[in-house]
């Protein structure tokens, strides 16, 4: 009886290694998961650096105009300014270790749940810490002094009046404070829990065509909401306390807080900074003495505030 030709699926044509497509296929998972989980990587500010530990923001205020005598020198007059040191926090990582026996025994795969799942993983923290840091920002005062702190509206019906009406006038508050403070129009966006984006989706307001609204009724679908982007999210701390203890230690940037009456939030892209030092990389390696697969997912990178200004958090009395 003739031997049987295997066609492996993970030879490179021409090439001589039978897993050397596995690596790219888990890459392209996890990276597609990450992609997907995601909601703030485009939405704040990002600085890559080659070598570090930290990355250091300019924060320029604004300058004032004068009147001119004729006659008189012009020398120029003062510009405040500071700077955000932000730290890059230790490295952060999902990994999985697939066993021959389990894969040879198991009916279905699982290498591409696993590369899913360690995707997401790694998408869920970065948004946490990043959301979380976006209401400390709120909360902060000025950096420079011709720059104007943090921001909030509070309602006591925000949540509890069902026509979404107050959670509307909420959000127009939101965007009358950032113009107030020259926030520029673009790049704002509204982070907010299932609850309060439903209550959105159901106020006919938001919905009206002839009302200028965008979205979908049927497919509970919110678009924008003065000229704020919304964007449903489980990744934020409302509703709780991030406590100090609960952090990880890896940590070297600060992401704790009370957020028990934090309903979203509503941030321009100047609020926050990002620095990496290590962007998403994807490691696959079988280990011939533990006769299996290590497969792990990794960045190093860091958050901070820059401009609280840019940032009001909406919340409950």
């Amino acid at each position: 009886m003739a031997n049987a030709s295997p066609s492996r699926v993970g030879l490179i044509e021409g090439g001589s290694d039978n897993k050397a497509l596995f690596l790219k296929v888990f890459a392209g998972e996890v990276l597609t998961a990450f992609k997907e989980a995601t909601v703030t990587e485009d939405k704040f500010q990002v600085r890559t650096i080659a070598s570090g530990k930290s990355a250091q923001f300019p924060i320029i205020g604004k300058i004032s105009a004068a009147y001119h005598t004729p006659g008189s020198e012009i020398t120029g007059l003062n510009v405040p300014a500071n700077e955000q040191i932000i730290t890059i926090d230790d490295l952060l990582i999902s990994h999985a270790f697939i066993a021959n026996i389990d894969e040879a025994m198991n009916h279905y795969d699982v290498r591409g749940p696993y590369s899913d799942q360690i995707g997401k993983a790694l998408a869920y923290q970065m948004d946490k810490h990043k959301l979380q840091l976006a209401i400390l920002a709120a909360r902060g005062t000025a950096p420079v002094t011709t720059e104007a702190g943090g921001g909030s509206v509070t309602s006591s019906t925000i949540l509890s009046d069902t026509t979404g009406e107050a959670l509307v006038a909420a959000l127009f508050a939101a965007a009358q404070k950032m113009d107030e403070k020259y926030i520029p129009e673009d790049d704002r966006c509204a982070f907010l829990s299932p609850q309060a984006y439903y209550l959105l989706a159901q106020n006919t307001k938001i919905m009206n065509r002839f009302w200028g609204g965008e979205g979908s009724y049927a497919g509970a679908q919110v678009i924008r909401v003065a000229g704020i982007n919304v964007i449903k999210t489980n990744h934020a701390p409302f509703g709780t306390t991030v406590a100090s203890s609960t952090v990880a230690s890896g940590t070297n940037n600060t992401y704790a807080g009370a957020f028990t009456n934090t309903v979203g939030i509503v941030t321009h892209k100047a609020a926050i900074g990002t620095v990496k030092l290590m962007d998403l990389a994807m490691e696959s390696q079988y280990d011939i003495r533990r006769q299996g697969t290590l497969m792990v997912a990794k960045y190093a990178m860091g958050h901070g505030v820059l401009r609280p200004a840019a940032a009001v958090e909406l919340k409950t009395a």
